[in-house]
This record gives structure tokens, C-alpha cells and sequence, in this order.
């Protein structure tokens, strides 16, 4: 029998089963939390090693879902170009990974990409203090020891030397940490770019056609705050072949494909002027010239085969479906016969009670996923 993936999708994107793909993934997200909250309150104080061997496994739990819903749910691919040394490398040490962000998706790749090399626990972000706000998965990175930032330097500073020195200073033996860091401070609209230049300009910095300048004095900070124990820094780059369903949430929600194709290049830290920050930041401008050359090939020819990578497949990773399944055995299949059971014997008030329930979960992740999305430009120009 041939399998009709058409017929698939059109279930898929059915109201009743994106809401319980939504209710399994809140309530499967709550568990976690609370379960990283208690872990927080009776073990942190006491042994902060053992807390980190914990929600190293506990943030795989939850962030699994995610990479199964990429991977298996829409059937979605990556290609990735690399020099196979450095993926082997990867999962043994601490790095800092520096992407690019004009994707709604593109954190999401991160994921899966950690997922298939086996560091999807260690996985950390650095981002805007707002995001650690977000239910399950922001408090997910909150617990797992992301680091949040306010945009106000004097405070952010502090955060930063402290934060990389208390990770660097008690992280389990045979455990590694990946920071994925977007130096342009958000996501790509042509707008910003075009006010980032604007910038650039001014201050005599070289200029970019496919990225936002990048803010030097957080990659600067943490690499003077680890003191030279992360041993590399990653260049990710990022993006989606022609043929590709557009790379959005709920794109992969409804079980349209998308095809991800990544460049991943490794720079020692030897490589890397990070004791001067004036050296530092023009290493990391350096570095934005090589990945606007590096989107520039990839819009001519619609992959990055070429360039001084090759194509590099990875083993597939399974334990994303077998969390999947355990959470589905356990949360998901006895709260379908709860339900069936709950619809034909209970009273219209407790119907209504549960209605308005699932209907919060719904509106839990729909937020989440349009915390994802972007904004189109909106700039109107002035005539004189």
C-alpha cells in the first residue's frame, strides 16, 4: 500500500487534533515544569551538579515534543554541511553556537540539530528577558540556566559574568553545554536591516545585505567571562530550499515539510581575539561579512555545496519518538478515555468547566507560536 501523506495532512490540520497535540504538549510541559521547580527548591541549594545532571534530561523531555513535531510529525529534513571532526567534536564540549535569525523557525532547527547529535539537554539560549517569561518553555530555559537579558548594559554585564562563571564552575563531569546566541539582537525584517545600516554607516562598520549588524558587547562578555573554557565557537547558517513549505510553526503544525539545509563551521578559540574586546568585535563583524557571503551562495545556487563544506549525513536520532510515545502512552491516550468517559456522564456545568479549560491550554500555545512569527515591515516613507 503506498502511503498517502496528502490524506495524512489533511488530519493533521484538523481543529480537534491540533488541540490535542496542543493539550498533550502543555500538560506534558506543566509536569516538567513543576517537576523543574521542584528540583530548584530541594536540590539546587544543596548540590547544584546533581540539579544540572537532572534538568539536563528534564529539558530533553519537554524540547523532544518540539523535534518530533519537526522531524516526524511534518516529515521535515535538514541537510547539514560540515566537516565531520567538528560534529564528532560538538557533543564533547562547551561551545557557543552564534546563528543567524530571520526565521520564525529557526531556534527550532537549532533544537532538532542538537536533538540528531545527542546535546539537545545541554541546549541553553541567550535572549531577552521576556522570553524566560513564556509558560513551559520559557520557564523550561529558565530552569536549565539560560541566560535572560534586560538590554540595559550595566545590568546585562553583570548577568553575563555571572552566570558563565557559576555554569563553567560546578557542571557535571561527561556533560557539555551548547549556548545558542543570535548576535543581531532580533529577528531579520528588511526594516531593520536597513536602520542597522544606517548605523553601520555612521560609525564606519562594514555593511551587510542579508543580516542585521551584529551587538558585539554580549559575545565579547561571554567569552572573557568563560576565560577561555569554551573551546569553540560555531557558525550556524541557516536556511530553506526553494522547495520548501514556508518555515513557520504552524506550517509543521499541519504537516507541511519544510527542508532545511545548514552550514556549520567550527572556529577554535585560539582563533578568536576575545581578551580585547576591540579585537573581539571586529573578529565577530569579520564573521557577519563571511555569513552574508555564505546566504549570498546558498540564494544563487539553493544549497551551500560549493563552499568549503561538504554534505554530511548524521545517524538518525530516535529518542525524540520514543519520548513522544511516553508521554502519548501516559498523558495522552488515558486522557482521550477520561474525555469520552467524561462527555457521556457528566453534568452540562462540568462540560462547560472542561470546554473552557482545553480552550486556555489552545490559547496557551497559540501564543507561544505567535511569539514566533514575524512581523511584516510596516514602514511608510515621508515625502517632501
Amino acid at each position: 500500500m503506498i502511503f498517502d501523506r496528502n490524506r495524512l495532512r489533511t488530519i493533521q490540520s484538523l481543529l480537534p487534533v491540533q488541540i490535542f497535540i496542543g493539550y498533550c504538549f502543555v500538560i506534558t510541559g506543566l509536569i516538567v515544569n513543576i517537576v523543574q521547580l521542584l528540583s530548584w527548591i530541594f536540590i539546587w541549594p544543596f548540590s547544584k551538579t546533581l540539579y544540572r545532571r537532572v534538568n539536563y534530561h528534564l529539558g530533553a523531555l519537554l524540547w523532544s515534543q518540539l523535534t518530533f513535531l519537526y522531524s516526524w510529525w511534518s516529515n521535515s529534513d535538514i541537510k547539514l554541511y560540515v566537516d565531520p571532526k567538528d560534529i564528532k567534536d560538538l557533543p564533547k564540549e562547551y561551545a557557543i553556537i552564534l546563528v543567524n535569525h530571520r526565521y520564525e523557525i529557526d531556534w527550532l532547527v537549532g533544537l532538532v540539530v542538537a536533538q540528531k547529535i545527542g546535546i539537545l539537554g545541554g541546549l541553553k539560549i541567550v535572549g531577552k528577558h521576556s522570553l524566560s517569561l513564556i509558560p513551559i518553555l520559557g520557564w523550561s530555559w529558565f530552569f536549565t540556566e539560560s541566560i535572560f537579558l534586560r538590554r540595559v548594559w550595566e545590568n546585562d554585564k553583570k548577568v553575563l559574568e555571572h552566570d558563565i562563571q557559576q555554569l563553567l564552575n560546578g557542571y557535571p563531569d561527561n556533560y557539555s553545554f551548547s549556548f545558542l546566541m543570535a548576535c543581531e539582537g532580533t529577528r531579520f525584517t528588511e526594516r531593520k536591516r536597513e536602520e542597522s545600516m544606517e548605523y553601520a554607516r555612521k560609525k564606519n562598520l562594514p555593511e551587510l545585505k542579508y543580516h542585521i549588524l551584529p551587538r558585539t558587547r554580549g559575545f565579547s562578555m561571554i567569552m572573557q567571562g568563560a576565560k577561555g573554557k569554551i573551546p569553540a565557537v560555531y557558525n550556524f547558517m541557516l536556511a530553506f530550499s526553494k522547495d520548501s513549505a514556508p518555515p513557520t510553526f504552524r506550517t509543521l503544525l499541519r504537516g507541511q515539510s519544510c527542508k532545511a539545509q545548514l552550514y556549520i563551521k567550527r572556529f577554535p578559540i585560539s582563533q578568536i581575539p576575545y581578551e580585547d574586546e576591540l579585537q573581539c568585535s571586529k573578529w565577530l563583524h569579520q564573521l557577519f561579512q563571511e555569513k552574508d557571503s555564505i546566504y549570498e551562495h546558498f540564494l544563487q545556487h539553493d544549497n551551500f555545496a560549493g563552499l568549503d563544506l561538504s554534505e554530511v549525513s548524521v545517524v538518525q536520532n530516535y529518542s525524540d519518538v520514543f519520548i513522544q510515545l511516553f508521554w502519548l502512552i501516559s498523558i495522552g491516550c488515558p486522557s482521550l478515555i477520561w474525555f469520552f468517559q467524561f462527555i457521556f456522564h457528566s453534568t452540562l456545568f462540568a462540560k462547560i468547566i472542561f470546554s473552557i479549560a482545553i480552550l486556555i491550554a489552545y490559547i496557551i500555545v497559540q501564543l507561544m507560536i505567535n511569539m514566533s512569527v514575524i512581523k511584516s515591515d510596516t514602514k511608510t516613507k515621508k515625502t517632501n
